[in-house]
């Protein structure tokens, strides 16, 4: 048998929790949320706090600095400068914030890489860094992680999640690069007087406070202000706080990170990262992941980079080509420039070439469903693994009630659109004992990795909870190039 299951389960816990702003929408509520605290007693506030810190200080890492920025985040609604006493800030603190069960859900569509960190392993393991979609209330997504180890006998451990969880914070010092800010404007065909006059005032790196201070010095100037210079403006902003970067304590463990939705065009979901470690030009390297940012209306495919797993860029992609899910970068670039697997059409698959990784408008068909188990639907999943006999490409398909499979076929190595091998039967199905869950006959990844001559596949079950695959490499390959079945 070609495929081997190993007894790991990723399964959702809603034990784990992470902290997230709780604050109305109404500004007068938020004035008399205050108030009642600005009324209690010195000891009543003590006592108050004392509750929420017995109920709540032992589930939050850091939990002090927590409700003191969730009450500068509210500060600006207190009645005077005075500031209340420390215990009484913590305690407004703690009445704007409140848990949330990440994965309550779900934990499920995973990818895999090698860790950045490699020290301290036994002679031909490696350590890898596992990240997973996690589902929970609302059905909003975010991406956790796990770290784990390949020993050279291919034997795969996870280490166990943690106590705590905790959220990325967002970097307010977000430099925005110019030239590629104006070009995302041309591409969003919101490049007019207004946008013109506030980019070209700008240096050429700027923070989101520099770009504001223009908007507003731009609206001084030209009141009363036009409608279209506000709906202007209104891009600007949205395009700023897109793109944007969030950080960890470096104190805070892998296994305890969490990014949780932060921009307007995620704010209901980061879904399906594809994670690749991707080689530069001068032999350095990176991570990238390409991943579906989802507004609750809307999905638009977006980039994350990292070199640690601690700081994160997240960057809007533009162009033609970049739409619909399931981009999936190359690890390096071919023939001088970046190549993506993506469906275009909600039902093909086709490679994508770039100068410029955030701007995509050239697409070259590469395979169209063709056996029953994908009539539906095919789609990538995950960046191709360089071989020696070409790009192996871990693919879906969705065939009769909505089945989700996943095969592989093999790609040309200077030459990605051309097929050299694809299986015509999934390489992993569901099974009676995995075809239930949050969404019934589902099987699927986001990323593969091979290590000492094995295909190590991560893969979710029924959109629920996630296993670990292993596949011999030279086994696949070769059933690849024969074209058997």
């Amino acid at each position: 048998m070609l495929v081997t299951d190993t007894s790991i389960t990723l399964a959702p816990d809603a034990r784990r929790v992470i902290a997230r702003a709780h604050v109305p929408f109404s500004e007068s509520r938020v004035e008399r949320i205050i108030a009642r605290v600005l009324s209690l007693d010195e000891a009543s506030a003590q006592r108050e706090l004392g509750d929420v810190r017995a109920k709540f200080e032992g589930r939050h890492r850091g939990f002090e600095a927590l409700l003191e920025r969730q009450f500068e985040a509210v500060r600006r609604h207190l009645p005077s400068d005075v500031l209340p006493s420390p215990d009484r800030r913590l305690l407004i603190g703690s009445l704007f914030v409140a848990e949330y069960a990440f994965e309550a859900a779900a934990l499920f569509n995973p990818s895999i890489v090698p860790h950045p960190d490699q020290s301290g392993l036994a002679p031909g393991a490696l350590r890898v860094i596992l990240s997973l979609r996690a589902t929970g209330e609302g059905h909003i997504s975010s991406l956790t992680f796990r770290s784990g180890t390949i020993a050279a006998d291919h034997a795969v451990t996870v280490d166990a999640p943690g106590v705590h969880a905790v959220a990325a914070v967002a970097t307010p010092s977000t430099v925005y690069d110019k030239a590629t800010f104006a070009r995302k404007l041309r591409e969003m065909d919101a490049w007019n007087e207004c946008s013109k006059s506030v980019i070209g005032s700008l240096p050429d790196e700027f923070t989101l406070d520099d770009l504001l201070e223009l908007i507003r010095s731009y609206f001084f100037v030209h009141k009363p202000v036009a409608q279209a210079d506000r709906l202007t403006s209104d891009k600007l902003l949205w395009l700023a706080r897109c793109n944007y970067e969030a950080r960890f304590d470096p104190s805070v463990p892998l296994p305890e990170r969490v990014l949780f939705p932060m921009s307007p065009s995620e704010q209901n979901g980061i879904e399906d990262a594809r994670f690749v470690l991707f080689t530069h030009d001068d032999g350095s390297r990176s991570y990238y992941a390409t991943y579906t940012a989802y507004d609750g209306k809307a999905i638009l495919p977006q980039l994350m980079e990292t070199g640690d797993f601690r700081h994160f860029k997240m960057l809007t992609l533009n162009g033609d080509a970049a739409a619909n899910k399931g981009m999936a970068l190359f690890p390096r670039k071919i023939r001088g420039r970046y190549a993506v697997v993506s469906r275009q059409d909600n039902e093909n698959l086709y490679v994508m070439y770039s100068d410029n990784i955030h701007f995509w408008h050239e697409s070259v068909p590469l395979m169209r469903p063709s056996f029953p188990w994908e009539f539906v639907q095919i789609g990538n999943c995950g960046s191709p693994i360089e071989t020696e006999h070409g790009w192996l490409l871990l693919t879906h398909g969705v065939g009769p009630f909505r089945q989700y499979a996943i095969g592989a076929a093999l790609l040309d190595r200077d030459d990605p659109s051309r097929v050299l091998g694809r299986l015509r039967e999934p390489l992993i199905r569901w099974t009676d004992a995995t075809r239930s869950g949050y969404v019934p006959n589902v099987v699927y990844t986001c990323g593969a990795l091979a290590h000492n001559g094995m295909l190590v596949v991560p893969y979710a079950t029924s959109d629920q909870r996630c296993t670990i695959a292993l596949v011999p490499l030279r086994a696949l390959i070769e059933k690849l190039v024969s074209g058997a079945e």
